[in-house]
């Protein structure tokens, strides 16, 4: 009988995706979004959390971002089909250290989570939806917490898993040292110390447990933060989206303006192989020039070009709209042009006074053959409730994680109170075209979207 009432759960949340009983919301759950997609709210918040997974049954996993305590995981399930999760549950033996506790990732039938330290993983039981298995400890960082200390992981089709080891400084700046010039540069350390461990992305054994940093290869370098991090199993590579340095006009002001402060550097969005160096901190990605240049602390004066031994981006992202998450759509659910192309979760940017804050959007870029083939989209908006975001509090949502689930639906997360929305396509995927687009082309006029113009967008 027990078996029975689980296989009845299993089967209404694998078919949950049929429009015939789901719940949606009739604005959208305040998303816009392309013309013949709809949204439902699967939860109203289940407390400050980062990225999201769904397994292939529809259960819902979530990493609360917690500075302490246990209990930092929530499981949620939707019992009767209507999309929206009616069971909920914390969970989560081991101790909570810090608010970037980020990753929420499934595996080879395993669920792999990390606090700001430690990498977890619980095997999971299909019958169950709270695994009950023993929390497995894979890698422990050895340093204590400090800043941009997210360990967000992938893995690719070798049973490798790949870790994020952020730089905790904005460029490896000096800041021992007296300014008695205001107008003066604030001057880096050379060579940086952090990169011989840090600013840099790990490959370790997914199968081995209690691994330490050395047991693990240096992949790439030179990445300030990466937060959000996958492997495109289409193309057989590692991707990651990169938070770009802040501060040029503050630790440069005789070469930046505060608007170049607002609009550079780019925030990156990487290919990355073995070995690649993407030149953190000693240098920065300008996406308006198309070019790499020679970090100010490091004898920059935003025009000197930086060498070619540095890697670019595939795509110069918008500055400081802080992409906190990355999904390649491999479901069937959306049109064609979506396939195989990439989401990336924007959580907006907390630094660009005096003019407004932007990003607080999903973002898309099409791709062809493992590389971008459009521009950036605005794919859903509407998380910050506001078009004028002064400040981050102004915004009432920020969207920071990203799921596909099996039905090819797309699950995006908040981190101010982990509301959790579903997107589906109800239109006719074979009559979709650019015409679908046009309101969501509009909206890259808003404020909290569009480049500001110098002097004219300044908050009053």
């Amino acid at each position: 009988m027990r078996f029975s009432y689980y296989l009845l759960i299993t089967l209404i949340a694998v078919s949950c995706s049929d429009d015939v009983g789901l719940s949606f919301d009739e604005n959208n759950g305040g998303l816009f979004l392309p013309e013949g997609f709809k949204a439902l709210v699967v939860h109203e918040g289940v407390g400050k959390s980062r990225h999201i997974a769904v397994n292939h049954n529809g259960d819902i996993y979530v990493k609360l971002a917690k500075d302490f305590g246990r209990d930092g995981n929530v499981a949620l399930r939707d019992a009767d089909g209507d999309g929206k999760a009616e069971i909920i549950h914390r969970f989560g033996d081991y101790p909570n250290d810090g608010r970037f506790a980020t990753e929420m990732k499934i595996n080879d039938g395993y669920l792999y989570y990390s606090s700001e330290r430690v990498v977890y993983r619980q095997r999971l039981n299909s019958k169950k939806l709270v695994p009950n298995s023993p929390v497995e400890v894979i890698l422990t960082d050895p340093y204590p917490i400090r800043w941009h200390n997210a360990k967000s992981i992938a893995f690719d089709k070798e049973n490798h898993m790949y870790v994020t080891f952020s730089g905790f400084t904005n460029s490896c700046e000096d800041m021992t040292k007296g300014y008695d010039d205001p107008m003066a540069t604030v001057l880096g350390r050379y060579p940086c110390d952090e990169l011989e461990f840090l600013g840099a992305i790990w490959k370790f054994d997914k199968n081995s447990l209690n691994q330490k940093l050395s047991d693990g290869v240096k992949y790439s370098t030179g990445v300030r933060s990466v937060v959000g991090i996958t492997w495109n199993n289409q193309t057989n590579q590692l991707f990651a989206v990169n938070h770009g340095r802040d501060y040029l006009h503050n630790h440069a002001p005789k070469f930046y303006s505060e608007w170049d402060n607002t609009v550079l550097p780019s925030d990156e969005f990487m290919k990355i192989s073995e070995g690649d160096d993407f030149g953190w901190p000693y240098t920065y990605y300008d996406h308006f020039k198309s070019k790499r240049l020679i970090a100010p602390e490091y004898g920059g004066d935003g025009k000197k070009l930086a060498s070619s031994k540095y890697k670019d981006p595939i795509y110069g992202l918008p500055a400081h709209w802080a992409p906190n998450d990355l999904l390649f759509y491999s479901g069937d659910m959306f049109p064609s042009r979506y396939k195989n192309g990439a989401f990336i979760a924007f959580h907006g940017s907390t630094n660009r006074s005096p003019y407004p804050q932007a990003g607080y959007v999903v973002g898309f870029i099409p791709f062809k053959d493992g590389s971008p083939s459009g521009k950036l989209e605005i794919f859903a908006d509407g998380f910050a409730q506001t078009d004028i975001i002064k400040e981050m509090k102004d915004a009432k949502y920020r969207p920071m994680g990203l799921a596909e689930g099996p039905d090819g639906s797309l699950y995006i997360s908040d981190s101010k109170k982990g509301k959790i929305w579903r997107i589906l396509y109800m239109s006719d995927k074979n009559n979709f075209s650019e015409n679908n687009l046009k309101a969501m082309e509009l909206r890259k006029y808003l404020p909290h979207i569009k480049k500001p113009v110098e002097f004219i967008d300044i908050i009053k």
